[in-house]
């Protein structure tokens, strides 16, 4: 597992680098073909490589989920090179999620039966799934469960809720004028957008876990000249759909405060929340499983980021998030995997999947797969 992680991880996969993400694309499609025997279908989506093994004849019943994109450059691994040392992994984009692909891989390889399985590893996920997301959702549909091999919360908590997350860009036009000469004939797109920026961030609710939080700004051209263009972008989250929906509206809503300047909102809602009641079942089982297993008991966690989970648990399929590595620092200099937590979580996996497979959800047994299952690998 350590070498298959290493060959992802030294293979580099920034989201916006279709060739780059491409070529990590066949590294995954050789360790899943070294696994499984068998091609993964290759899904491009303008221009975007995604990666599915469907096992069987029938429709999937469970679906493992991840995704081979990072959040890091080309060239990431010269200042952040992959290592393994005193039982820490580390490289770029190892935790989130090179190290959760492996793993679904390697859980599939163990099943006694893969009939009914579907794993699908795509290639946007990190700039919000605009390309793979209806193929997430056709894939989802009907399943009986969906694992998502998601980095773990912290100290290895599976990630039974999460908030919704929309993105806006709020575009402002004004007019541009002399700023010395003659700036009451110009409308300041720059003034504008900071109104605009207090009325976005006063959207927040505290109370109910909402931030609306206004990041990249841009305005103007020149020292001396009235802006004639300004924007923002926007990061909203919450932890339910209303309150995701108000946001929403509030947004669209936004009107000019100077005369005769015009907003025009662009963006909205990227993925819906995925609430509690979506995992509590396959929580529960993985617990109950775990136990046998001797790994428990397990710990769960709400969490403020989004995963395409969020998709599927948007489309009423029970999913279980944050099934990954145990480590920390995503998409920061310190990212890093805990080697030992490899190889449970792993069985774990395999033994959750059997066991859907074999008795769907709420029927599930208790207690790890037979002699036959992986729970006894």
């Amino acid at each position: 597992m350590i070498d298959d992680i290493e060959t992802l991880v030294r293979c580099e996969s920034p989201s916006e680098d279709h060739e780059a993400v491409a070529r990590s694309a066949e590294a995954v499609a050789e360790i899943g073909r070294r696994l499984l025997h068998a091609e993964p279908e290759r899904l491009v989506t303008d221009g975007c490589t995604h990666l599915r093994w469907r096992f069987g004849d029938g429709p999937p019943r469970v679906l493992l989920l991840g995704h081979h994109d990072t959040v890091w450059p080309l060239g990431s691994l010269r200042m952040h090179p992959f290592s393994v040392e005193d039982g820490i992994l580390r490289g770029p984009g190892c935790f989130d999620m090179k190290a959760g692909v492996v793993m679904a891989l390697h859980a599939a390889a163990a099943l006694p039966d893969r009939a009914g399985l579907s794993i699908l590893v795509t290639g946007d996920e990190e700039i919000g799934s605009p390309r793979s997301r209806p193929l997430i959702e056709d894939e989802a549909k009907g399943c009986d469960a969906v694992f998502v091999l998601e980095a773990s919360a912290d100290g290895g908590a599976l990630k039974t809720r999460r908030k919704g997350v929309s993105h806006y860009r709020v575009e402002v036009e004004g007019r541009a004028a002399h700023a010395g000469l003659e700036p009451e004939k110009g409308v300041n797109a720059g003034v504008e957008v900071a109104h605009q920026i207090l009325a976005v961030a006063a959207l927040a609710d505290p109370d109910r876990g909402t931030t609306v939080v206004p990041t990249v700004l841009r305005a103007g051209t020149t020292g001396n000249t009235v802006p004639a263009t300004a924007g923002v972008a926007v990061d909203a989250r919450v932890w339910d759909a209303a309150e995701q929906h108000r946001v929403d509206r509030a947004v669209r809503g936004l009107t000019p405060v100077l005369p005769g300047a015009r907003i025009r909102i662009a963006g909205g809602i990227n993925r819906p929340p995925l609430d509690a009641i979506a995992s509590t079942a396959l929580f529960e089982l993985a617990n109950d499983l775990a136990a046998g297993l001797g790994f428990g008991p397990l710990t769960q966690a709400a969490v403020g980021g989004a995963s395409d989970g969020n998709i599927t648990a948007g489309l009423g399929i029970p999913t279980l998030d944050g099934l990954g590595a145990v480590g920390g620092g995503a998409h920061a200099d310190d990212e890093h995997v805990v080697v030992a937590e490899l190889l449970p979580r792993t069985i774990l996996l395999t033994a959750l999947v059997e066991t859907v497979l074999a008795h769907g959800v709420l029927s599930a047994p208790t207690n790890p797969p037979g002699e036959s299952g992986a729970g006894q690998r």
